[in-house]
């Protein structure tokens, strides 16, 4: 029987090699985000979709149409499953269609069940079909004076008219007049809009899409930006990238191949400049948010257990590509998921996954992003049964009501307390290592001045330096200045000098 020394020896072993092999990778890293570079967010470049004819009809477009000669909204019955009607005077969800582009004036019209509009079979209008084919597409046509008047022609070529608040049919010959009394004339509002990665490439469509997306590639991050981001004190790059990389060069439809060879680019540009990539699988096969960055088609999250298998032969993919690369930083399984109920799912896919990566490298760090609809300790114990994981959280003062009137020491008190106790919590001595792999120095103050913007920014370096992985800043190019982190460097709102 070996001796009560013996084990602390080898305890001491153990301590000392992960406290070297902590060193080794720079832990914890002041990292910056990449986002918009190989998973498209148009709010941060919107002049990349200024090609794309009709860009206010992108896939994931909501609508609402409304007769004007009966002056109703149409509706699909029951929100979907029956017939549309054109009976309402107001609208909400079960009078909001969101649209699937064909082309340019064609689209499919999906309803609140998610079922598609389309002809019964003969001219009348129904929203029963699951998928859609000819019947359940449509063209717009658009009032040139004024594009929110708009004629729907079905595929039998005959136009929509709502002849009653009941009876909505296929069967008007067509018409120059746009009068308010003509029943084929709908008013559309656009309620909400997406552009996301799906959105760009079906915008432009598969001729223009691939040298659209190279163009976007080649130029909006280079190696001169890793020689910046290492001569100003940052330590690795986050990179988001969508699922459709594993199918380079020839994704599925509409999506284009070349975000790999990009990718590649980032690890040979991160070796040549000391830098550490976290590659981050932002967008999942199905949608794990229905935000547009998680490559959603129409804002729909329909990730679940049939899409598993799928997404870990991405992280397969990756981890096999990248996973003994000596500047692989890590890889983060999902970005933000949002999943409800479905906590069951997220964890037998977070094991597969996490098998996957340890398949082909046992010292990758695994990041397993917390639930945005949970709390953030509700996985801690799950996470901490694993080695060398990693959980992530996202720390942003926006997007809740809380925020809204804060003044700017309000802010800097929340950082200070509340942001520390929050990151605190998931800072465990047996758990995982902690990592804020988003956070910005914008806010909901109007009228900050420079001094409250570095002020702000201070407060959070300083304590998201305590995360034990790091944080990584979003993001590192933005049209809006205070999240561009470069521009936040060079006009002297953040030094990174203070995270220490």
């Amino acid at each position: 029987m070996a001796s009560p020394g013996y084990f602390s020896i080898l305890l001491l072993l153990f301590l000392c090699s992960c406290n070297y092999l902590a060193i080794a990778q720079n832990l914890p890293y002041k990292a910056v985000n990449l986002g918009n570079w190989l998973v498209a967010e148009g709010w941060m470049k919107p002049s990349l979709f200024d090609g794309i004819v009709n860009k206010d009809l992108l896939d994931g477009t909501q609508v609402q149409l409304k007769s004007t000669k009966l002056q109703k909204f149409l509706v699909a019955e029951n929100g979907g499953g029956a017939n549309v009607l054109a009976n309402r005077d107001s609208a909400s969800g079960w009078e909001t269609f969101r649209l699937w582009r064909v082309s340019d004036s064609t689209f499919n019209f999906r309803v609140f069940s998610k079922q598609f509009v389309g002809l019964d079979g003969g001219n009348k209008l129904v929203a029963t079909s699951n998928s859609p084919s000819n019947p359940e597409t449509f063209r717009i046509l658009r009032n040139s004076d004024d594009p929110s008047k708009i004629r729907i022609q079905a595929s039998n070529g005959m136009f929509l008219q709502a002849q009653s608040e009941t009876v909505v049919s296929a069967d008007f010959q067509g018409s120059t007049n746009w009068e308010d009394g003509d029943p084929s004339v709908f008013r559309m509002t656009i309620v909400k809009t997406l552009q996301g990665e799906y959105q760009i490439t079906n915008g432009y469509g598969p001729d223009r899409a691939p040298q659209v997306m190279q163009n976007h590639w080649n130029t909006y991050i280079t190696e001169e930006d890793f020689r910046f981001m290492s001569e100003n004190g940052l330590t690795a790059v986050r990179i988001p990238v969508g699922w459709w990389i594993a199918h380079d060069p020839n994704p599925p439809k509409p999506f284009v191949g070349g975000s790999l060879a990009a990718l590649d680019n980032a690890f040979t540009w991160a070796q040549n400049h000391g830098l550490k990539v976290i590659v981050d699988l932002h967008a999942v096969p199905g949608s794990q948010n229905g935000n547009e960055h998680s490559g959603t088609r129409d804002g729909y999250t329909e990730w679940g257990d049939s899409y598993i298998p799928d997404t870990v032969a991405v992280i397969d993919f990756l981890a096999e590509r990248y996973g003994n690369k000596p500047s692989l930083g890590g890889i983060e399984l999902m970005n933000e998921p949002t999943l409800g109920p479905d906590l069951d799912n997220l964890k037998n896919y977070y094991q597969q996954a996490y098998d996957a990566v340890r398949k082909h490298s046992e010292m990758a760090y695994v990041i397993m992003s917390n639930p945005l609809d949970h709390s953030s300790t509700e996985l801690l114990s799950f996470f901490g049964s694993f080695d060398r994981v990693v959980v992530d959280v996202h720390y942003y003062n926006l997007y809740s009501d809380q925020f809204k009137n804060m003044n700017v020491q309000q802010n800097i008190d929340y950082i200070n307390n509340q942001r520390a106790s929050d990151l605190s919590s998931v800072t465990t001595k047996n758990g995982p290592l902690s990592f804020i792999g988003e956070w910005t120095a914008e806010w909901n103050v109007q009228g900050a001045s420079k001094e409250d913007y570095q002020r702000f920014a201070k407060a959070q370096l300083e304590v998201y330096s305590r995360a034990t992985f790091g944080w990584a800043y979003w993001a590192y190019k933005c049209q809006y200045n205070h999240w561009s982190l470069r521009w936040m460097i060079e006009n002297g709102y953040i030094n990174l000098s203070f995270s220490i």
